[in-house]
């Protein structure tokens, strides 16, 4: 799913650490990076984002009520 002008980035991060199962962010290059690794969250938030605005990025979730929470999120904040 595309997600985009994620504002509440810390929001976001909480919602994708409270899913069940593998959350993932889909790089321009086609990658696939853990977002549920802190590691990960660092390296996409370095690279995603300049402003405090991360503007649209590529998330695939695995488990129906993990895409749920994250529709939920994008919608309602």
């Amino acid at each position: 799913m595309k997600v985009s002008n994620i504002k509440d980035i810390e929001k976001f991060f909480e919602v994708v650490d409270s899913c069940a199962g593998k959350v993932e962010l889909v790089t321009g290059e086609g990658d696939r990076l853990n977002l549920k690794s802190k590691l990960s969250q660092y390296v996409s938030l370095a690279n995603i984002f300049s402003n405090g605005e991360i503007p649209e990025l590529e998330i695939v979730a695995y488990e129906k009520e993990d895409i749920d929470k994250l529709m939920h999120f994008m919608i309602n904040g």
